[in-house]
């Protein structure tokens, strides 16, 4: 009978060590690697993310396309050239198909004209809109660079949450190791039954595969930080010991969605399009208006004479020619198949429709915001309630050993014991990085997230 209980512990920790090896390898190979910073993978993550390069490239766009339409609004100048040249030949009636003599014509005309728009409602109105289109083009960056700040908190605080969930369980396998020897050690004695130790046997070779999956768990989780930040075995540097958690800087959630109606980027894009829907319809209203431009041309231009068949000049043979203008030309449209009304109609229900996409923007965002507000602080609460419960199913721990010493407990007790404090051990370890990634997702919900929040978080972080 202790033949058949101690071979499957020993295959168990054949097995056990096995991935003690190979993890241990890992972690040595991490240790001897420069951790990073949050600030350090961000910096990285923002030089390699595609999404948050899009909008950047997207900014940069918009930049120019203001300026494209400031053209409307300036001088137009163009210069054009033509070059005729043309052959006339003279035949004589009777005699042989040979020209009696031969002549070249010839114009060149170059031609500069310059128009100055004095009035165009139109280009006006265009030029207006790219300008709101650029702080659209704006805000859309800032909305991705805020974006991009809580992706990479998030895949770093998970991938330490991660490591957390695996130390315990390597943690809980020492003691229940300790616990299966101590019971075998008592069985052996006959002061214990057989079945502490199959009880205890059950919870290692169950403690085995929760480490298996716990650290396969860890390699995904790396492998998104690293695909996020464009790096490879990052090693991101865990919470200093013994820090405090933040606090919420406005107790009142009302105050923090008051802040969002000037500052949320989602607000600001909806009213700048609601903007640019209104001069939209005024650019519809400006096909009724006349346009008026200011128009000068130059025009410069040499006529040529011609030759005879032995290359002798006949008459002049050039003559030359100049003239200016200058005109104020206005163009009023009368009538336009109906597109220009349409096209009113049309503007004003797209206005409508801006102004419909504000308050929804709003709503969301108000939404958002106390949502955030309240899982900070139910977070909060719930990290203050562990940390009580950890200490509890300390002492409770403690207490079912020295029973289990003196005969008062059994082997179950104490496993069940040890399982409750290392659960919440893990609870307590992402109730943590919970509250710390909450608090950015909370300013990033009212629009007013910077990396100097980031900065906060980052000073938490083990030197």
């Amino acid at each position: 009978m202790k033949l058949f209980q101690i071979l499957p512990l020993k295959a168990s920790i054949r097995s056990a060590l096995c991935i003690m090896l190979g993890t241990g390898m890992t972690l040595a190979f991490q240790s001897n690697a420069q951790a990073q910073s949050l600030i350090e993978l961000y910096e990285s993550a923002k030089a390699y993310d595609a999404n948050y390069q899009g909008a950047k490239a997207l900014f940069e766009a918009s930049k120019y396309k203001a300026d494209e339409s400031l053209s409307g609004l300036l001088p137009n100048i163009s210069l054009s050239t033509t070059n005729q040249h043309q052959t006339v030949n003279g035949y004589v009636a009777g005699q042989q198909p040979t020209p009696t003599y031969q002549q070249l014509l010839g114009t060149h005309v170059a031609s500069l004209t310059a128009i100055q728009p004095l009035y165009n409602p139109t280009n006006y109105a265009t030029y207006k809109q790219s300008k709101k289109q650029l702080s659209q083009s704006a805000s859309q960056l800032i909305s991705a660079e805020q974006d991009l700040l809580i992706r990479v908190s998030q895949a770093y605080f998970d991938l330490l949450a991660s490591q957390d969930s695996l130390e315990v369980v390597r943690a809980q396998r020492t003691a229940i190791g300790e616990q299966l020897a101590a019971a075998k050690r008592n069985f052996e004695v006959g002061t214990a039954t057989i079945t502490d130790s199959r009880e205890a046997q059950a919870r290692y070779d169950l403690n085995t595969s929760q480490e298996i999956a716990a650290t396969n768990d860890v390699r995904v989780k790396k492998l998104i930080l690293d695909q996020l930040v464009g790096m490879t075995n990052t090693h991101p540097k865990p919470l200093a010991k013994g820090v405090k958690l933040p606090q919420l800087q406005k107790e009142d959630p009302e105050i923090w969605v008051r802040e969002a109606e000037d500052t949320h980027p989602s607000i600001l894009n909806a009213r700048l399009a609601l903007e640019v829907a209104q001069i939209e319809v005024d650019k519809s209203y400006s096909g009724h208006k006349p346009t008026i431009n200011f128009q000068t041309q130059f025009t410069d231009q040499v006529n040529l004479g011609g030759t005879n068949s032995s290359g002798v000049l006949i008459g002049n043979s050039e003559a030359k020619s100049n003239s200016s203008s200058f005109a104020i030309v206005m163009n009023l449209p009368l009538f336009a198949g109906m597109y220009t009304h349409n096209r009113i109609q049309e503007t004003i229900s797209l206005e409508e429709k801006a102004r419909d996409d504000l308050e929804a923007a709003r709503r969301s965002v108000s939404l958002n915001t106390r949502t955030a507000y309240l899982g900070v602080v139910s977070g909060l609460s719930q990290v203050k309630a562990l940390e009580a419960a950890q200490n509890s199913s300390q002492v409770a721990l403690d207490a079912n050993k020295l029973g289990y010493n003196v005969g008062i407990r059994i082997n179950i007790d104490v496993l069940n014991a040890q399982s409750q404090l290392y659960q919440t051990k893990g609870e307590l370890a992402k109730a943590r990085y919970s509250v710390l990634v909450g608090s950015l997702k909370l300013k990033q919900a009212n629009g007013t997230l910077s990396s100097e929040d980031l900065v906060a978080v980052n000073n938490l972080l083990d030197k």
